[in-house]
């Protein structure tokens, strides 16, 4: 078996206009639903054994939020990546459970893809920051990730329901 935590970064600050969107840091709201996402992993039992995250400032800070000292990859193609750009990173994966950290609309279209039945939650489809989806496959290897395989929902939670 094998499990993908797929997350979208945690809410970014928009306060400091003519900042590159890759440069744009949490706001206060995004850096305690990053903390309370990682103590949430952690009490489901959903540790990763790896990390992929996006470059961007926001990513950057949700992996070092969350407080997993895993082996973290910093991936140029995960900022803003469509799903077959996810499917193509997660098929390089390693560990039986890795943690894709990204972007909508990508990270949301990709959790749309991969999901055998859909969470029974008003959230999913929209896939709103700091949204987290845990799925397994019964695979015994990332590389066996094809385009069509669908896993089963463990796990899903919106930073809102853990901070109010």
């Amino acid at each position: 078996m094998r499990r993908v935590i797929l997350m979208r970064h945690a809410k970014s600050s928009w306060g400091q206009p003519g900042l590159a969107d890759h440069a744009r840091p949490l706001n206060e709201r995004g850096k305690r639903s990053a903390r309370a996402l990682g103590e949430w992993l952690r009490r489901q039992n959903f540790s990763p054994n790896q990390i992929l995250s996006s470059t961007s400032r926001r990513t950057r800070e949700t992996c070092e939020r969350l407080g997993f000292e895993v082996e973290t990859r910093f991936l140029d193609s995960l900022y803003h990546a469509e799903p077959d750009d996810l499917l193509g990173a997660l098929q390089q994966g390693e560990g039986e459970c890795v943690l894709v950290l990204g972007h909508n609309p990508g990270i949301g279209d990709f959790a749309q893809d991969i999901v055998d039945t859909p969470p029974d939650h008003a959230r999913f489809a929209d896939f709103p920051t700091g949204a987290t989806l845990v799925v397994d496959f019964d695979i015994d290897d990332w590389s066996a990730l094809t385009p069509g395989t669908r896993g089963h929902v463990a796990g899903f939670v919106v930073p809102r329901e853990l901070v109010g």
